[in-house]
């Protein structure tokens, strides 16, 4: 008798944590904006942090879980580099240096994977305020450094989110862009020699940005409940 209160009390009590851990929403997607800094990558800069520009973002996440979710990102920033103090000697380029200073606009989808489940912890069973995270996706980049140039770019990367309030959520991440593109700087090819290959000798930039965003679009607790 003692045995079996003991099991049912154990059970009771593990029915209020659980309906105390979801006593809150979820919600299934972010937007907001973010800051930070572009910097280029290519045949003038081979630094990831040299000739860092200011850039803003706006985004947009659907969550498909608390570990896994989309973001599409709109970005726009300048590029900018000079051939006057590489390492590297161009021949075309020895007694006609160049600066550029390119516009810049990207736009990609991401997929983001959570290393633990993101949250308050009070939606979510286990779920944590912070957590780091891995990004990889596929977009489009444009930028007009002498004429337009457009490109695909392949963005990967890691951050940190943080759930600042229920839902308000601050992320800090670095992004690393590959693109087909080798005239982000305006040259193409300044050795003259041509090369094969997706993103072989083409020109990239990062990106280190901070990002606020708010939860919308509640998911229904309901929904998938038999009873009346």
């Amino acid at each position: 008798m003692v045995k079996k209160s003991v099991i049912m009390l154990i059970g009771l009590l593990c029915t209020a944590m659980a309906v105390q851990a979801q006593d809150e929403p979820e919600y299934r997607l972010e937007v907001g904006g973010g800051l930070g800094l572009v910097a280029y990558q290519g045949d003038f800069n081979s630094s990831l942090l040299k000739g860092m520009q200011p850039m803003a973002a706006l985004t947009a996440k659907y969550r498909m879980n608390p570990r896994m979710g989309w973001a599409a990102n709109l970005g726009f920033g300048k590029l900018k580099g000079s051939s006057d103090n590489v390492d590297t000697w161009y021949p075309e380029l020895h007694d006609n240096p160049i600066t550029f200073s390119s516009t810049m606009v990207y736009l990609d989808l991401r997929y983001e994977y959570n290393f633990f489940a993101f949250g308050t912890g009070r939606e979510y069973l286990g779920a944590r305020p912070l957590t780091p995270f891995f990004a990889i996706g596929a977009g489009v980049v444009v930028a007009h450094p002498d004429k337009t140039e457009a490109g695909l770019q392949m963005p990967i990367g890691f951050g940190i989110k943080y759930k600042v309030r229920p839902r308000l959520n601050l992320t800090a991440e670095w992004m690393m862009h590959f693109t087909t593109s080798d005239r982000l700087d305006g040259v193409k090819d300044p050795y003259g020699i041509e090369s094969s290959g997706l993103f072989k000798n083409t020109d990239c930039y990062s990106t280190l940005q901070v990002t606020l965003t708010y939860d919308l679009w509640a998911k229904c607790k309901t929904c998938n409940n038999d009873r009346d």
